[in-house]
């Protein structure tokens, strides 16, 4: 009999996919969702309600195998250190409490996806590592942070295996925020200032993140470990947005404003956090994970974004 899984987060659209690649692997996937939810991929589900140092896992992890644990409080621009509790609850304490419910419930492996955010926020003088000191800049890098402790120290010493996923910008069907702004702009044909950018960003499509957590479920290196990964194929945000007007069949209208002046008009509309991630730079080296897993990203960036303008062409307007 296959081994089941516990996808948390299974409706967001990181976990459809890997829910989906899961049960075409062979898996038994059961999701674990805040409220009912048909999945494709998905076998069985269980509600679980909201996930903080006291949600009752038991009924979702009985006669689990193995967890992969997505669910999270994502981040949203413009909340400060005074949401912190509110971070802490669900990436930190949560994810301790699942922990502990696993190791009790006999479960063999744990995977954590936690965020590059951890490392830091970029730009650096090399990529980032797995190696490198933490050092989370905002709330939410610290609630995954606070999260990757509260793990480790969960399963230390104990049959509950725990691995750690630190990915950078995910996209993909379904994705939000200033991924889905490029699609857009780009779309509508808006003039994109963002010319003079000459920056290298690290992304990962939901496939190929979906394919190294298959792999950190089985591989006998993974546990005890912090894993990067990336599509392998840094970008530029001109260069980006290039790529998705090709996939598109748009023409791109690049115009090279000042930096200087984009700086100024981020300040006086308040949206500087926003301008750091479309003109900075933030890389990730992910080679111990590619030599000592025996990995490499299934898809490439070209296609990634194809698949991505297909489903934004399609449904995500």
């Amino acid at each position: 009999m296959s081994e089941r899984v516990l996808v948390t987060g299974a409706s967001g659209f990181v976990g459809q996919v890997l829910c989906e690649a899961l049960a075409t692997a062979g898996y038994r996937v059961r999701a674990a969702l805040h409220s009912p939810r048909a999945l494709p991929g998905a076998a069985e589900s269980t509600l679980v309600g909201d996930i903080d140092a006291t949600t009752d896992w038991t009924a979702a992890l009985a006669g689990v195998d193995l967890v992969v644990h997505l669910a999270a409080r994502a981040h949203r621009i413009g909340e400060t250190s005074a949401y912190a509790e509110l971070y802490a609850a669900t990436n930190g304490f949560g994810t301790r409490r699942l922990a502990e419910a696993a190791r009790a419930a006999g479960v063999r492996r744990l995977i954590y996806v936690s965020s590059i955010k951890v490392n830091g926020e970029g730009p650096t003088v090399q990529p980032y590592t797995a190696q490198d000191e933490p050092h989370p800049e905002d709330v939410y890098g610290r609630s995954k942070w606070l999260g990757e402790q509260l793990l480790l120290e969960a399963t230390a010493g104990a049959a509950l295996e725990a691995a750690i996923v630190r990915p950078p910008l995910v996209y993909g069907p379904g994705v939000r925020a200033n991924f889905l702004r490029l699609l857009q702009w780009v779309e509508r044909g808006w003039p994109i200032p963002l010319g003079a950018v000459r920056n290298r960003r690290s992304l990962v499509g939901v496939w190929n993140l979906s394919d190294l957590l298959l792999r950190l479920l089985t591989h006998p290196a993974a546990p005890g470990r912090v894993w990067l990964v990336s599509d392998g194929e840094d970008r530029s945000t001109p260069e980006l947005i290039r790529d998705i007007g090709r996939a598109m069949g748009r023409r791109v209208r690049l115009l090279p404003a000042p930096l200087g002046l984009l700086r100024l008009a981020a300040i006086l509309s308040g949206r500087t956090t926003e301008l750091r991630r479309l003109c900075g730079s933030l890389q990730v080296d992910m080679t111990s994970t590619c030599r000592e897993l025996g990995w490499a990203p299934p898809v490439t960036v070209q296609e990634g974004l194809a698949r991505t303008v297909r489903w934004y062409l399609t449904s995500g307007r």
